[in-house]
């Protein structure tokens, strides 16, 4: 059984891994291990774009099975991923930005890591926005 240091931990590996082969390599070993787990990329200018990363969390982890449709998982990844964002708004403001989003869940716990490079030309900064959750497993939910 994992805690949510665990969790949190297994989503920033997720959106530092460097390809698509290391992704893919990292949540099938992930799922061995009961966490599931699913990465996004992302891009653009970061204050404009916050709500499309809030909706590509949401629609990447129903997708891959994370959470259900419904507002209570709806809304944890979005709160996360919001928490993730606002840690990294104050160097973003204004400025464009490449990366990842890594999304892992055991059972209750949820956690979505932003990493990203933020700047302009070559001058980039490097950022990671960490956001956790808590909520019901989803046999919770379908059994009532």
């Amino acid at each position: 059984m994992y805690d949510s240091t665990d969790v949190a931990k297994a989503a920033i590996k997720l959106a530092i891994t460097s390809s698509r082969t290391s992704e893919e390599q990292l949540i099938r070993k992930l799922k061995e291990k009961d966490i599931l787990a699913v990465a996004v990329d992302v891009g653009g200018n970061i204050i404009e774009t916050i709500h499309i990363v809030i909706e590509r969390a949401i629609l990447a982890s129903r997708k891959n099975k994370l959470t259900t449709e419904c507002h209570v998982h709806d809304g944890a990844i979005a709160g996360a991923a919001r928490e993730a964002i606002m840690q990294i708004a104050s160097k973003a403001s204004g400025l464009n930005g490449g990366g990842k989003i890594g999304i892992c869940r055991h059972k209750e716990h949820l956690s979505v890591c932003i990493f990203m490079s933020i700047g302009l030309l070559h001058l980039n900064e490097v950022v990671i926005g960490l956001g956790h959750r808590s909520i019901p497993e989803i046999s919770d939910i379908t059994e009532k």
